[in-house]
């Protein structure tokens, strides 16, 4: 039974470790700048919000996102703030939104709409399954690819 320890990965060269593949994505920003970071763009939105300017807010928190380690009080903040943002937008007015954004903005708003399905305890998932329909309508099952093999993730 011992042999079901071993890590057979060290005798592979090919083998990444996770420090070394997030390494290619490093911001060179620390968590704390990560976390602040996140934290005035959620403020930025909810004002936006506030003002009725959904649009610009959209677009907004779509800037940015926070990759990397050690990071996940703003990754679920940021989740958190796009969700609620995303609940703000009628049905009928979903494409049209979709449409202004461009593909990488697409691709960022899959990724936070997959974030948000991981937890379907805290978040909405009728919501974001419409809008996973609709993205995937007008971005098609490229930005779905896409977001499932980028090692950055916000989950």
């Amino acid at each position: 039974m011992s042999w079901r320890r071993i890590d057979i990965d060290q005798y592979d060269e090919d083998a990444y470790t996770e420090d070394e593949i997030l390494a290619d994505f490093d911001t060179g920003l620390s968590p704390e700048q990560i976390e602040s970071n996140a934290q005035v763009r959620s403020s930025d939105v909810r004002n936006l919000m506030t003002k009725g300017d959904l649009n610009s807010a959209l677009i907004r928190s779509l800037e940015d996102p926070p990759y990397g380690r050690n990071v996940d009080n703003a990754k679920f903040s940021s989740t958190q703030t796009v969700v609620d943002l995303l609940n703000g937008f009628r049905a009928t007015d979903i494409p049209d939104t979709i449409k202004n954004l461009s593909s990488d903005q697409r691709d960022v708003l899959m990724k936070y709409l997959y974030a948000g399905m991981a937890k379907p305890e805290v978040f909405n998932s009728s919501v974001l399954l419409t809008w996973h329909e609709k993205l995937t309508e007008v971005a098609g099952t490229g930005s779905i690819v896409r977001v499932m093999t980028d090692k950055r993730t916000l989950v």
